[in-house]
């Protein structure tokens, strides 16, 4: 079936033409102001597992999960799946391969989203996206074998494989508290449009992103890197089209041998550009250069350059004022696109994302926090659940507020232990994605959607396989979990 096929039959046509004090949210437990409120459980809110939040992390757990036999309900504050992907216009999917660029790595589900969102036309299979083009913003290291997506035809790929797999999915549905016995987490209070319902359920996995099931069920967390005293910034990602690629290109290419890095800082795409309209006092923002990925339509591109320091994704008000901030920034920024950018003076722009990209939040800290040593070094643990080949990449560690940490793993790969999705103290709960127990460089590396994913299939496999032993996870066998894995086509 190819695009047009697909989109006609899914009705998707039209839709596819501040700082706050960083350890303030992390004091934990639950909200004292729900504590007296009477809330039921429907019967069809009543389940094996319980998945909170429909990231890329949330489904690839709540699929798993459900494949293996678990009664699986997935819940999500949006009105569609995918978080960064679809909602936060987040793209293309970073690197899938191995740090020579010789073997893809992460597969099982991440594998099966790629391949079904090709099939309808809806994506570029990373083996022939190559580094330094523009599908990569001309970026070299760390940046081989992107994939190139359209957001909506993911939103539909993610409804297919959930309804598959019998998953119940509630969208619009804020998750509001934990519902605990001692140290176990038997469900959840979501708010819905109905009012405040419980979902009850034997185990839940914490996809928020944000880690707010297990902070509010009361496990240890840090926010952002408590020793450096920061937090990554935030950037509202945008698509463009419209846009005359050849004339891009060819205003592009001639300057890639004077791309660079100066203390921290990247001089890359459109640098000269962006130099023009900073001494013409039409350019404010934290960069020096714009990253800029063609998609999979020719005339489309997305755009990674808005910038908002001190973003606390824990605080109503404080991530209100950066989601205005980051409109603002998209229009001075298409302002520059119209004004200085051969190809782009005619272009459209088709959205922003409906939430800001969260690149760092809160960090669950379990018994066991993975160092970033370990990926540099090229650590594969006994416990591994997953290979990756993502670099080290903490926006706004050093050279100012343009600039960044970016370091590439010294050997071909790194693996990421099964540890690192286990809380600690509460009970009946797993981690998936962004909120993963790791310190702050760590995580910077494995933030990212295709090591999220995995992280996902991870948990849910763990999930399913403790609910049906009737066991905690953390007591779960590694070698049966690794045998599911691999099953699950996972590369370990």
């Amino acid at each position: 079936m190819d695009r047009r096929k697909f989109l006609e039959t899914t009705g998707l046509v039209a839709a596819a033409g501040a700082a706050a004090p960083l350890l303030g949210s992390c004091k934990g437990g639950g909200d004292p102001l729900l504590a007296g409120a009477k809330v039921a459980a429907k019967e069809s809110y009543k389940c094996d597992l319980l998945v909170v939040g429909g990231g890329p992390a949330g489904v690839c757990a709540a699929v798993s999960a459900a494949r293996l036999g678990s009664k699986v309900m997935l819940v999500d504050s949006g009105n569609c799946l995918g978080g960064m992907g679809t909602k936060g216009l987040v793209g293309p999917f970073m690197t899938c391969y191995d740090a020579k660029g010789e073997e893809m790595i992460i597969r099982g589900l991440f594998e099966e989203v790629v391949d079904r969102l090709v099939a309808v036309g809806g994506a570029l299979h990373p083996s022939g996206i190559r580094q330094k083009t523009e599908f990569t913003a001309w970026i070299s290291e760390g940046h081989d074998h992107v994939t190139p997506f359209d957001p909506e035809i993911l939103k539909v790929v993610y409804d297919h494989m959930c309804k598959e797999a019998g998953i119940k999915v509630l969208y619009n549905s804020v998750f509001a508290q934990p519902i605990m016995k001692g140290d176990a987490i038997c469900g959840a209070v979501l708010l819905t449009p109905s009012g405040l319902e419980a979902a009850e359920a034997k185990m839940v996995i914490d996809a928020t992103g944000d880690g707010t099931v297990a902070f509010r069920a009361g496990a240890p967390c840090v926010f952002g890197d408590p020793e450096a005293g920061r937090v990554q910034p935030s950037s509202l990602f945008f698509r463009m089209n419209n846009i005359d690629t050849d004339r891009l290109i060819a205003e592009v290419e001639p300057h890639l041998p004077e791309f660079r890095r100066v203390n921290g800082v990247s001089y890359r795409c459109l640098h000269w550009r962006v130099a023009e309209a900073e001494a013409n006092g039409e350019w404010d923002l934290a960069r020096k250069s714009v990253n800029i990925w063609r998609s999979v339509e020719k005339d489309q591109w997305v755009v990674n350059c808005t910038r908002i320091h001190g973003v606390d994704a824990t605080d109503a008000e404080n991530l209100s004022a950066a989601e205005e901030e980051g409109r603002r920034q998209v229009q001075e920024l298409m302002h520059f696109f119209h004004k200085y950018v051969p190809g782009c003076e005619k272009a459209t722009l088709m959205g922003t994302g409906s939430v800001m990209g969260i690149r760092e939040s809160r960090h669950v800290h379990g018994d066991f926090v993975l160092p970033v040593q370990d990926l540099i070094d090229g650590i594969i643990p006994e416990d591994n659940i997953l290979l990756s080949a993502n670099s080290i990449d903490v926006h706004g560690a050093m050279g100012g507020p343009a600039g960044g940490l970016y370091m590439p793993i010294k050997k071909d790969k790194y693996g990421i232990p099964y540890r690192v999705l286990l809380p600690g103290v509460v009970k009946n709960l797993l981690l998936a994605g962004r909120c993963v127990s790791a310190d702050s460089a760590a995580a910077g590396a494995i933030r990212v959607m295709p090591p999220a994913m995995a992280l996902g299939q991870a948990a849910g496999t763990a999930a399913a396989l403790s609910l049906a032993k009737g066991i905690q996870p953390k007591d779960l066998d590694y070698g049966e979990l690794r045998a599911e894995l691999i099953k699950g086509k996972a590369c370990l």
